[in-house]
């Protein structure tokens, strides 16, 4: 699944060669060991995700290789992760020959996942909905989800994760709605509400 969403992206993007070399260093990346929630099987679900719904996106090839970047550059105790992966893309991509159109809307896409403001626009919306999916999956792995995200804050004193974990959720569950895509909304608002109710009064 993952060469197939690689060569379906890069070939939309027009870009130059296969690009296989930066695939395998983005796979590198997010099996750094520092990663427990941010790694191959978040980019996996996402990719799977849009796989489903990319008829909803404007410009799919640029949603997709946006997914692939978006967690890239991942240190925990950074705040400019998503600015360094947004640079990350910008310089592969124009080295492969991608229009600067394109790559200035990649980088705002990848700067979105930061979800510090709403995202703008169709494509936007459907990428921030599709990497905070996890919030509405089902509650087994949303639980696997809370424990993935404990162990990359493993440094952080419980009490101290606990309440900033509690706030992180009370934020994405004032949110109304909190996906914006009317069909990711109607598959994932309501799981999601439940879990983020049920994670905040444990």
């Amino acid at each position: 699944m993952l060469q197939s969403s690689w060569k379906r992206c890069w070939m939309g993007l027009h870009a130059q060669g296969d690009g296989l070399a930066l695939m395998q260093e983005l796979l590198s990346a997010y099996a750094e060991p520092q990663r427990k929630y941010h790694t191959v099987q978040h980019l996996s679900e996402c990719l799977a995700l849009l796989e489903r719904h990319l008829d909803l996106a404007i410009e799919p090839a640029e949603v997709e290789i946006s997914l692939w970047f978006h967690d890239a550059v991942y240190d925990v105790k950074a705040s400019d992760n998503e600015l360094k992966s947004a640079e990350w893309a910008e310089a592969e991509l124009r080295k492969a020959g991608v229009s600067a159109d394109r790559i200035g809307r990649i980088r705002n896409h990848i700067l979105a996942t930061r979800h510090s403001v709403l995202p703008e626009g169709q494509d936007q919306m459907l990428l921030v909905d599709i990497d905070l999916s996890i919030l509405g999956a089902p509650r087994p792995r949303f639980m696997e989800y809370e424990e993935q995200v404990r162990a990359e804050y493993s440094w952080v004193p419980a009490p101290l994760f606990r309440s900033k974990r509690r706030t992180v959720l009370a934020e994405f569950l004032a949110r109304q709605p909190i996906y914006n895509t009317p069909r990711l909304r109607e598959a994932l608002e309501h799981q999601a509400r439940d879990n983020l109710a049920w994670c905040s009064s444990s």
